[in-house]
């Protein structure tokens, strides 16, 4: 029943799509379009796609698998020279971070034009959507006119991919690559390592994936528990990141969550009165113990290998969830060190752990991140869990904490990146009783509607500008697999990448509603798993 329920909603996309030569499919929407009067440009086999050099040939490739996907049309390319009823790709200025287009639709050409391939490349993935959106004109090989010029809100928009608790191939990765790029999304964060594993090559320490990325205890075949990155497969996934403008941001998860590590290295726990052996997968509520130097110095080396494999200017680090009660409470050298520093809480010992890693990452010159833990997990919190240094972008996450942490940047001068719970953690079921085998500790439902209405700037009461963007997570304690991922990331994905590319002023729900229809129909075209968003489905969405 459930199976002829999701047919007929895909049948009645087919039909919206037939029907209504203006469907707009913009996601996230551009922040100006004008649609003009006139003859539409009609797309030839003689019809070419002329760029300015061969800095833009990966974009030109693109636009051509979009003409042979959506018109059967093989599109050839050219470089400069070529007058006439052509396509144009323009990249005229220098400055690579530049992320802004210009897309003009004439009846004599079409002209995509920028300050770098990064904005000819966004271009690129608008002129697709009005091809898939205006069903009719794409049928018959043409294209409306229309001019827009657009630019993101923020210039960080990014997924997080927990590939730690459950691991993914190398081949899914990029799939995901492939769908986030088409809805601007330009940063990927693999969380890299976590009490469930670890998953990153380090030629130093080679028992770091022997032991580490093994949960079945019998170094088994790699599967969703078991397996891990080669170097030179994460320098495959970092090249074809970089092509469609993404960038892997690597996270190595510190103090906390490090179980994976310390089953390898038991000599970096705290010597606390009722420690265990640490089995992966098994093993919480340990950390590695703020006074052990060696701790440091294997950390030292494991930076340095990782700062050199990835060109991304930043490492995330984890700070989060650190039960210190646990740990450094009762760890008699952590207690002795807390003393000689002059602390008076525990907690404080996080401002030496951190010290001592952040001059690490800095000698390394690579910008330090870190999740933004509050001196109490939930309101009335009112102040930092320890002094983060100005150089830290803090990624605010606790759900109902996300306003005291951007009123706490904006004072204290750190970078912010927004990833509340209540609308960015993606792995929450997305309506009651979704998934619930999988969703079994009392997540709280976050609708696509909830997740629409998200404003990183909450209103603008503490500004912006100190916020660089906004952060879809995607923690796989209940994600086992590539089309569970796809699953709770989308259609929320869609919302988040609205929520960080489009102006407030640009955005409205009953528009976002008819929008992600063509978009959804794609992805099941594509082979694209999806949760298929029922309750918004009406006569209404499809008129």
């Amino acid at each position: 029943m459930k199976i002829l329920t999701i047919l007929s909603i895909c049948l009645m996309w087919m039909g919206c799509l037939s029907a209504q030569q203006n469907l707009s499919a913009l996601v996230p929407m551009p922040n100006y379009i004008e649609t003009q009067e006139g003859k539409a440009f009609v797309v030839t086999e003689k019809t070419q796609i002329v760029i300015t050099d061969a800095s833009l040939q990966f974009e030109a490739e693109e636009l051509q698998r979009v003409f042979k996907a959506q018109m059967g049309l093989e599109l050839n390319i050219q470089t400069g020279g070529v007058k006439g009823k052509h396509i144009y790709l323009k990249a005229e200025g220098q400055n690579e971070s530049l992320e802004h287009y210009q897309l003009q639709v004439q009846p004599k050409r079409i002209e995509i034009s920028a300050e770098s391939s990064k904005g000819v490349f966004y271009g690129i993935q608008t002129l697709a959507q009005l091809l898939l959106g205006d069903a009719e004109n794409t049928a018959h090989n043409r294209i409306a006119p229309v001019v827009l010029e657009d630019g993101p809100r923020f210039a960080f928009r990014g997924f997080m991919l927990d590939v730690a608790r459950h691991f993914l191939p190398v081949s899914d990765v990029k799939r995901f690559i492939d769908l986030m790029v088409r809805y601007k999304y330009n940063v990927l964060q693999l969380h890299l390592t976590d009490d469930q594993g670890w998953r990153i090559e380090i030629k130093k320490y080679p028992q770091l994936t022997k032991v580490g990325a093994f949960r079945d205890e019998k170094g088994g075949d790699q599967g969703p528990d078991n397996g891990f990155y080669t170097q030179e497969q994460l320098k495959d996934i970092i090249d074809y990141a970089a092509e469609r403008h993404v960038e892997i941001i690597p996270e190595l998860d510190i103090p906390g969550h490090t179980a994976a590590v310390l089953a390898v290295f038991p000599e970096m726990l705290c010597q606390r009165p009722d420690t265990v052996e640490v089995k992966i997968g098994k093993t919480t509520d340990v950390m590695m113990c703020a006074s052990n130097e060696c701790g440091y110095e294997i950390y030292r080396d494991i930076l340095t290998e990782v700062a050199a494999l990835f060109p991304s200017p930043s490492i995330h680090l984890g700070g989060d969830e650190a039960v210190i009660e646990k740990n450094w409470e009762k760890c008699s050298s952590c207690q002795t060190l807390k003393e000689k520093l002059g602390y008076q809480k525990s907690s404080d010992l996080m401002n030496h752990f951190f010290g001592k890693i952040l001059t690490t990452v800095r000698e390394l010159k690579k910008e330090p991140i870190l999740w933004c833990e509050l001196n109490n997990l939930w309101m009335p919190a009112d102040s930092y869990l320890f002094n983060y240094p100005k150089d830290v972008t803090l990624v605010s996450w606790r759900a109902g904490l996300t306003p005291l942490c951007h009123e706490l940047t904006q004072k204290s001068g750190n970078p912010l990146i927004m990833a509340p719970g209540e609308y960015a953690y993606l792995d929450y079921p997305q309506y009651k009783g979704d998934l619930p085998e999988y969703n079994n500790w009392g997540m709280p439902i976050t609708t696509l509607e909830k997740t629409y209405e998200f404003d990183p700037a909450y209103g603008g009461k503490f500004g912006e500008k100190h916020i660089k963007g906004v952060l879809g997570t995607l923690w796989s304690e209940a994600i086992k697999d590539f089309n569970r991922v796809t699953y709770m990331a989308y259609p929320r994905g869609l919302a988040l990448a609205e929520a960080a590319w489009t102006q407030m002023e640009h955005r409205t729900w009953d528009s976002f509603k008819q929008r992600i229809c063509p978009n959804l129909y794609q992805m099941m075209k594509d082979g694209i798993s999806f949760r298929v968003p029922f309750e918004i489905f009406s006569s209404y969405v499809c008129n």
